[in-house]
């Protein structure tokens, strides 16, 4: 199995779940969930095919040969099915810390208690690499404040509302909404998620 540089390991179990290094052959599924999710995510427009296969091409693959690269993409699995995908993006290596992504499977994310399931699971692999695997100090994610049930999940894993970003994204011309900036600390996760670091 293909893996980034900076990991200590391979892939990262918990559960059923496990999460790996973003595979090539998860590129189409990825894009079909994007474009079925547009209101939760910052994409303007549909992806083509095209578009999907370049990125992969010219920005994901070329993240494995670095020794620090700028995000580190992961495909999540459920009993060996692809369920989702994200990772840590707009790493920031001086400062050990960032953005955490996470994307489901449209049916998943539908069904409220698979939903809380799959993310926290995400939440808590996610904490593994970072703060146990490469040792950050800090992550922190934007959420749209149409979504209270990822906001509550996000809470739930140890991540503490920082900060309100008032009328900051238009969701249609004329409607504004606002983001939700959180954080969490290596202790907040250990806290959470009853881990000694």
């Amino acid at each position: 199995m293909t893996t980034f540089r900076p990991l200590p390991q391979a892939e990262y179990r918990y559960g059923a779940y496990r999460l790996i290094p973003i595979r090539y052959e998860d590129r189409e599924p990825i894009r079909a969930w994007r474009n079925a999710q547009l209101e939760v995510l910052r994409q303007a427009a549909p992806l083509t095919a095209e578009q999907q296969d370049t990125y992969f091409q010219r920005i994901v693959l070329p993240l494995f040969e670095q020794e620090k690269p700028g995000q580190l993409l992961f495909s999540l699995l459920h009993d060996s099915e692809l369920i989702a995908y994200g990772g840590l993006v707009h790493i920031s290596w001086l400062d050990l810390r960032a953005e955490v992504s996470f994307l489901v499977e449209p049916t998943r994310a539908a069904d409220a208690a698979t939903y809380r399931q799959d993310f926290l699971a995400h939440l808590r692999l996610l904490g593994q690499v970072a703060f146990e695997g490469l040792k950050f100090n800090r992550l922190f994610t934007e959420t749209y404040d149409i979504r209270p049930a990822h906001i509550a999940i996000l809470e739930e894993a140890g991540f503490q509302l920082e900060g309100r970003l008032r009328q900051h994204i238009q969701l249609a011309p004329g409607t504004f909404t606002d983001s939700l900036m959180h954080g969490q600390l290596a202790a907040d996760y250990a806290t959470a998620f009853g881990i000694a670091l």
